[in-house]
């Protein structure tokens, strides 16, 4: 809880855009947890332009969180930014030790927060740690995924082995690693909840706003490595993940959204002739998923969207 007079240790990012009921579970889940924390924290939520009472609900349910509405949809990066320029991550100040982003669609496991904070304090050189996730049904997530190869996006576009899903040439990281309650080091945390050593941010910078949503985790996972920061997964931190609320309102937009940030990404991250690579796979792959919307009788803006990802690959891809 804010108390001026104390030092902060965790400045808590909830992005909202209409998910009034999940951003509602998702913020008291957390406020519960870190009440019994003993720790000293503050909860901003930004909201998108909600138009479904969310911020209404928050501010007479949850008042000791402070609710920031926006008139537009700043999307994902740029909200989690402003909650935590308003934290104090942008300036050499008072802020919190620790900035901690989470998604309006998990559910906070007792105790979560505080084995989040432990592990990455615990480790002088961690800059980010992502906590063990669960699907609705209790059934096991992956939470951290190794930086995504060409190989990853053949399975992603081209029929595959269905044993490959599961293994490291899809970027998975092995069931083992998930049964230890000791953090493990992966190449990034899934965006659902990453909690961040705020002199880290300070140094690496915030989420980069080239990104309006999506890839934008793995971006930051990406600059704190080559900074020469750990980024931590650990799962005895437990949260529920149910995925997708938000992103999956409008489907075409979200499309699109997701191949422009993966190529942004694969730009930035790629040598030349794996992007070359990379932009013929995705051209051939855009113009399978028209075919089988078509053959499916897709909605015409879904066919068009894939249309456009194959336009933009050849555009921002050599």
């Amino acid at each position: 809880m804010l108390n001026p007079s104390e030092p902060l240790d965790i400045g808590a990012v909830v992005v909202s855009w209409n998910t009034r009921i999940d951003t509602l579970n998702a913020v008291r889940s957390l406020r519960d947890d870190l009440l019994n924390s003993g720790l000293h924290w503050r909860i901003i939520v930004v909201d998108n332009g909600s138009a479904d009472g969310t911020v209404e609900a928050l501010r007479v349910e949850l008042p000791d969180v402070e609710v920031v509405a926006s008139d537009e949809n700043l999307g994902f990066v740029r909200a989690n930014n402003l909650g935590m320029t308003m934290l104090g991550l942008g300036a050499d100040d008072n802020g919190p030790r620790a900035v901690y982003l989470l998604n309006p669609d998990t559910v906070t496991h007792p105790g979560a927060t505080r084995r989040l904070f432990d592990a990455l304090m615990a480790d002088p050189r961690a800059g980010l740690a992502g906590a063990g996730l669960r699907f609705g049904d209790g059934t096991f997530q992956h939470s951290a995924f190794m930086f995504p190869g060409l190989f990853q996006l053949w399975m992603e576009l081209f029929p595959a082995p269905g044993r490959l899903y599961e293994s490291r040439l899809n970027g998975r990281y092995p069931r083992t690693a998930y049964a230890s309650s000791t953090p493990f080091e992966v190449d990034f945390v899934l965006g659902a909840t990453m909690m961040a050593c705020s002199d880290v941010v300070r140094r690496v910078g915030m989420l980069d706003e080239a990104f309006f949503m999506y890839c934008e985790e793995i971006d930051w996972a990406w600059r704190m490595h080559r900074a020469g920061y750990r980024v931590l997964c650990d799962p005895s931190a437990l949260v529920t993940h149910l995925g997708g609320q938000s992103s999956g309102q409008v489907r075409p937009q979200t499309i699109l959204r997701l191949w422009t940030s993966r190529l942004t990404l694969f730009a930035r991250m790629y040598p030349l002739w794996k992007q070359r690579i990379a932009g013929q796979m995705i051209r051939i792959g855009m113009r399978r998923r028209v075919q089988q919307a078509q053959r499916e009788g897709q909605d015409a803006s879904v066919i068009e969207a894939y249309q456009q990802v194959a336009v933009l690959a050849g555009e921002m891809l050599p």
